[in-house]
C-alpha cells in the first residue's frame, strides 16, 4: 500500500490532520472535542507519516521521545490540579487568569492547561505504541 501517491500526499494529509487536532483540542471546551480527540487525530496523523514515510522520518519530525511527551503531558495535567489545590479550592478546579496581551484580553484556564496534557499523554502514547509496532513491522 506504499504507493507513490500515498507517499506524496502522506505530509499533506498529516500536516492538516495535526492542524485539526489542535483545533477540536482548543474548541473542547464548548462544544465536543477536547484533548483525548484531538489527540487520538494528532496520533493517527503521526502514524499515516509513519506508515508513508517510514519510522525514523516519524522520529525526526516529532524531536522528542514519545514517552517522553506523554511524561510532559502528565505533569501538565498534575500542574493543572495542583494550582487548584495551592489556591485554597478542591483538587481539579478550574481557575482562570485575564492577562492582557497587545491590548487583548485572553482567558485562560487550569481547565486548558489540563486538556492539553491530555492531548500531549495521548499523542505520546499512543504514537509511542504505533512506533513500536512498525518497527517490528520492518524488521
Amino acid at each position: 500500500m506504499n504507493t507513490l501517491i500515498f507517499r506524496t500526499a502522506a505530509p499533506f494529509l498529516t500536516a492538516l490532520m495535526l492542524l485539526f487536532s489542535v483545533f477540536v483540542l482548543l474548541r473542547g471546551h464548548n462544544e465536543p472535542g477536547g484533548g483525548f480527540i484531538g489527540g487520538l487525530i494528532a496520533a493517527s496523523a503521526l502514524a499515516i507519516y509513519g506508515i508513508a514515510c517510514g519510522v525514523t522520518a516519524v522520529r525526526r519530525a516529532i524531536v522528542f521521545h514519545p514517552l517522553a511527551i506523554a511524561g510532559f503531558g502528565l505533569f501538565a495535567a498534575t500542574i493543572a490540579g495542583a494550582v487548584s489545590v495551592f489556591s485554597g479550592v478542591p483538587f481539579m478546579t478550574g481557575l482562570w487568569i485575564y492577562p492582557h496581551l497587545f491590548g487583548i484580553e485572553v482567558p485562560l484556564s487550569t481547565v486548558m492547561l489540563f486538556d492539553i496534557g491530555v492531548y500531549l499523554v495521548v499523542v505520546g502514547a499512543i504514537t509511542s505504541i504505533a512506533l513500536a509496532l512498525e518497527e517490528r513491522e520492518v524488521e
